[in-house]
């Protein structure tokens, strides 16, 4: 057998760890956007774009609570147990690691993979 990402032993686990960490990125970017439009608020000298500024704050600070809850719902964020966060966090790096060791590109290209006969 090849060792690769086209075998299902190696993508197992995978994809809830792939759904954590596209949250967990996507949780990252709205914190962004909300301190982005907080010093944009402070920075601007007309009404009317202060006014849609602070519509688009709360509206990106009530999708990161939602975005949040659901993260400790599934059980991928833990902002009241530093610990568990760890331990959570230290997953992820093991799983990146265990990706990049991976041979993502294997010399035999002629396999099509788990799914290649969908659709056919």
């Amino acid at each position: 057998m090849i060792k690769d990402f086209l075998e299902v032993e190696n993508a197992e686990g995978f994809p809830e760890l792939a759904d954590s960490a596209f949250a967990m990125i996507f949780l990252m970017f709205i914190k962004n956007g909300i301190r982005n439009t907080a010093a944009a608020i402070t920075e601007t000298t007309t009404p009317e774009v202060r006014h849609v500024l602070r519509t688009q704050l709360e509206q990106s600070i009530a999708l990161q609570k939602e975005i949040a809850e659901f993260m400790v719902k599934k059980g991928w964020l833990h902002p009241y147990d530093p610990k568990a966060q760890f331990e959570i966090d230290m997953k992820a790096v093991e799983a990146a690691l265990v990706i990049g060791g991976m041979n993502l590109f294997p010399q035999d290209t002629s396999r099509r993979g788990l799914f290649a006969d969908l659709g056919e």
